[in-house]
């Protein structure tokens, strides 16, 4: 799904999510990875919802997000709860949802301004 088109220099917006690639500022990814407003993290290492573990997280919360949004691949898988609490101890917003959600949620919030995280499943 093609997303609308954004000014790069306004910060990393997704441009385009399918089943075979993320488009972020005119360049492709093709692996799980972590986009804020000013960087975006290649090869976060969860390679699936199933792998997903606390330390995780770690790269995430090093953001210092207001939002973090979790896309949990082609469908939405909720992880449990325990994995994701340290966010939600620390009055992180958490939204889990399916990664093609998560690319349009993270440009909404984006472009809101928002300190958002998402690290999205690939």
């Amino acid at each position: 799904m093609k997303f609308s088109e954004d000014n790069p220099a306004d910060g990393f917006f997704i441009q385009k999510y399918d089943d075979e690639k993320i488009i972020i500022n005119d360049r492709g990814f093709d692996c799980s990875l972590i986009i804020c407003p000013d960087k975006v993290i290649e090869h976060w290492q969860p390679r699936s919802i199933e792998a997903l573990t606390l330390q995780h997280f770690d790269a995430l919360l090093a953001l210092q997000p207001e939002v973090a949004i979790i896309g949990t691949g082609s469908r939405l898988v909720f992880p449990d709860v325990a994995v994701y609490s340290s966010l939600i101890q620390q009055g992180i917003g958490v939204e889990i949802m399916d990664t093609g959600a998560a690319c349009r949620t993270y440009n909404i919030l984006m472009g809101e301004g928002r300190r958002v995280v998402a690290g999205l499943i690939f």
